[in-house]
């Protein structure tokens, strides 16, 4: 069983090796997330930290689920700073440990999001995924609209450059 929480900075650097390793395993394990492997734990590490300081800025919210001992998986809703965006925020990092897959949890966790989102007053969500990835096929189901795919967009541990499709979702008031 897991639970989902909305950190603050302090308890999220309580748990930043959790965090850390959540992230090595996503990007070790192949998904296109803005790193490429072998993550070093220094480079995890010191992307966990300026996210912390957004986090603390009020910049970004941070989830988590967590079972009774450890990080499971987190996503993070990027607030739009924009005096005329302050209605939409950016879901980013979708990230569920290979150990914990299949659970729900990524479900679980974007029903969370878009629930904040909803409570800061936040009506338009936007997020971009690797086509042809699980987590293009899981917003297509939660109800996000696709947008259009990016050629080229990013790229891949092999060398090759893959695409990235945006998507939006419109939440009710």
């Amino acid at each position: 069983m897991f639970c989902i929480e909305t950190l603050t900075a302090p308890e999220a650097r309580e748990v930043l090796p959790d965090l850390v390793a959540l992230l090595q395993d996503t990007v070790n394990t192949g998904s296109s997330i803005g790193f490429i492997p072998p993550l070093q734990s220094e480079t995890a590490e010191q992307y966990w930290l300026h996210t912390i300081e957004k986090v603390a800025n009020g910049e970004s919210v941070l989830l988590v689920s967590k079972d009774s001992k450890t990080v499971t998986g987190s996503v993070q809703l990027g607030l739009s700073t924009k005096q005329n965006g302050l209605h939409r925020a950016e879901v980013q990092k979708l990230l569920v440990h290979t150990r914990f897959r299949g659970r729900g949890i990524g479900r679980a966790l974007l029903f969370e999001v878009e629930k904040v989102a909803s409570e800061i007053g936040r009506t338009l969500l936007v997020l971009d995924t690797e086509q042809g990835s699980i987590a293009e096929s899981l917003y297509e189901t939660h109800g996000y609209q696709r947008v259009g795919v990016i050629p080229r967009y990013a790229l891949a541990a092999n060398g090759s450059l893959i695409s990235t499709v945006v998507f939006y979702r419109v939440l009710s008031q």
